[in-house]
């Protein structure tokens, strides 16, 4: 079983305008980095057990949390948390580090982020590796209207939105029972109930189905959380549509070598039918899991990630 204790200590550094707490492995394999982006609600300790991995195979891992996040700055500013920002902040790590180019790996939101990175620093990206969230086609309406047309109010992005604050509160207020509640896999399936879905599973004093991690490894996230609150992730939900506008003149076809992992039990997450069309080179795989993938299954998540990057030489 992982235990916390052996993680790897941060480094705090400086680099586009806010500090980023920076946890990293295989320091000796300067000149081959792989970034870890990851999601909501989500640390840079969800990596843990693939950095080792990657270490070993010759990677020099760099897992940042990122701005809003853990140790990392936390702007005031909604509009701090836009793509532009975002993309940012791993452009210039890259740069701190003296690297030209990196492979980017993203889970969730991380995966959003590496998708936009790609688009609009595409000569900073090598090799992309995205769970869970496949690319995003633009489409000619702003993201948060559509779902607010298609799947109404109380959806947790419309509802980040359009009621910014009254979430984060909750989640505050209930910081272990909520991820406690959250990170679980093989949830009978139920009809949605009334209401912002996530506010009350926070709100839920029995979780459903089986917990995805360790008390010990939790901890880790609750310890973060109840540091950092939540609003700065959520910032994250509320640039979406400033995102599609910041998105509009990038070249929508990524042409570096993709491979996207679906977990095959993530009901909120389809898969992209026309993933191909905007990245030709991509490889789908899709694991027997939920929406944790690198949780729920980590050694078999590794194995699918070393073995297409050693394809790809």
């Amino acid at each position: 079983m992982f235990n916390p204790a052996e993680f790897p200590e941060p480094t705090l550094m400086q680099v586009n305008g806010v500090e980023l707490e920076v946890f990293e492995a295989g320091r000796e394999n300067k000149g081959k980095p792989i970034v870890l982006c990851h999601g909501w609600p989500e640390h840079a300790f969800s990596w843990r057990h693939l950095m080792p991995v990657l270490a070993a195979a010759g990677y020099h891992v760099i897992a940042p949390n990122q701005r809003g996040y853990g140790d990392s700055s936390r702007p005031a500013e909604v509009t701090d948390y836009d793509i532009e920002h975002l993309t940012g902040d791993l452009v210039a790590l890259l740069d701190h580090y003296g690297y030209e180019d990196a492979t980017f790996v993203g889970h969730d939101w991380g995966a959003f982020v590496v998708w936009g990175l790609t688009l609009l620093h595409p000569d900073r990206v090598n090799k992309l590796i995205n769970l869970s969230l496949p690319y995003q086609e633009r489409g000619e309406t702003p993201w948060i209207e559509v779902m607010g047309t298609f799947l109404g109010g109380d959806f947790y992005f419309v509802h980040f939105n359009r009621q910014p604050g009254v979430a984060d509160a909750v989640f505050d207020a209930n910081t272990s029972q909520f991820l406690r509640n959250l990170y679980r896999k093989n949830v009978p399936p139920a009809l949605p109930e009334p209401g912002m879905a996530f506010i009350n599973l926070a709100k839920a004093e029995t979780p459903l189905g089986e917990p995805v991690m360790s008390d010990s490894d939790l901890a880790v996230y609750v310890s973060a959380f109840e540091t950092s609150g939540f609003t700065g992730g959520i910032n994250w939900y509320r640039n979406l549509d400033r995102n599609w506008h910041k998105l509009a003149d990038a070249d929508p076809i990524i042409k570096q070598p993709a491979l996207m992992i679906y977990g095959d039990q993530d009901f909120a997450i389809p898969r992209f039918e026309k993933l191909a069309e905007f990245v030709p080179n991509v490889e789908v795989v899709g694991l027997d899991c939920g929406h944790w993938i690198q949780e729920e299954m980590p050694e078999e998540t590794n194995q699918v990630i070393s073995e297409w990057l050693e394809r790809q030489g």
